[in-house]
């Protein structure tokens, strides 16, 4: 795990976060500056190296680390949001960029704040693996391809506003698991216990027992129903069903281990909150 050294004061990553995902999203000011006679393309360039300098000038490593990844985001936000509000016939990856960069930003937020002791840059879930990286790519591609080729079917609003929904859905589950848990939330699953470390059944966690793999799994499928990206649709459907299903098994694993009959009684009353995965199989 990439870790932030030197532990700032409680809350300060939090804040410094949001501050510069904030600065990143002020993009959204850029047509007033091609109104007033910048070129797109160089209003573009010389608004990311401001930004860049301005960062250089006020934060050193660690902190620059936090904040270029947390305006980065923010500088993705706000670009969507122009393209979301633009005619074109990008406005739905406009959609697309704005709820991939608020997912991202959001995981390490709700993590500086929930859970500090867990926080590093890896919370960001920018570098989540190669294979999640090459998902996305697929995606855009597929996107692109479509719009050039055949664009009237990446303009069916209905679907795309289904894609969205389901998207809002699954990050309003997945943040509601997260504080639910609190402290007890990690990114990587824990294999040895921790004095802090609770069962939590309530809230969310009262409906399905894995609520942040719930809401991450319709997440992932909506972004693809929302670009009207089939083949990515399926095969994303297909990537993330099986990778929570050894997630999740995996991590049952743990929490009998950590809980016992506690968490077999709680496997019992709950239901994953996933189709067709019922979690690891506990002999009788």
């Amino acid at each position: 795990m990439a870790g932030c050294a030197a532990r700032a004061p409680p809350g300060s990553e939090a804040r410094l976060s949001l501050a510069t995902f904030l600065l990143g999203a002020s993009v959204l000011a850029l047509p007033l500056l091609t109104r007033a006679g910048l070129q797109g393309r160089t209003g573009l360039a010389l608004y990311v190296a401001g930004l860049n300098a301005l960062l250089l000038l006020l934060y050193r490593p660690p902190r620059y680390q936090i904040a270029i990844r947390a305006c980065f985001l923010g500088f993705v936000f706000g670009c969507g949001m122009l393209l979301s509000f633009s005619q074109s016939s990008w406005s739905h990856f406009g959609w697309y960029m704005c709820s991939l960069s608020l997912f991202h930003f959001s995981e390490y937020l709700v993590t500086a704040v929930n859970n500090p002791k867990s926080l590093s840059l890896d919370s960001f879930l920018l570098n989540h693996s190669l294979e999640y990286t090459v998902a996305a790519l697929s995606s855009w591609i597929e996107f692109t391809l479509g719009n050039i080729f055949w664009p009237e079917l990446k303009q069916i609003t209905w679907l795309s506003v289904s894609g969205l929904l389901m998207v809002v859905f699954g990050e309003c589950l997945r943040k509601a698991a997260m504080f639910t848990a609190g402290s007890n939330f990690n990114h990587v699953v824990q294999n040895e216990k921790s004095d802090t470390h609770t069962l939590v059944t309530s809230g969310v966690y009262a409906w399905f027992r894995h609520p942040s793999y719930v809401g991450w799994f319709y997440w992932s499928i909506g972004t693809q129903v929302m670009l009207c990206n089939p083949i990515c649709g399926v095969c994303y459907a297909l990537t993330v069903w099986r990778f929570f299903r050894d997630r999740i098994e995996e991590e049952e694993i743990s929490l009998i281990h950590f809980f016992g009959e506690e968490y077999l009684e709680y496997k019992k009353r709950v239901p994953t909150g996933l189709p067709f995965i019922k979690g690891v199989k506990v002999a009788l």
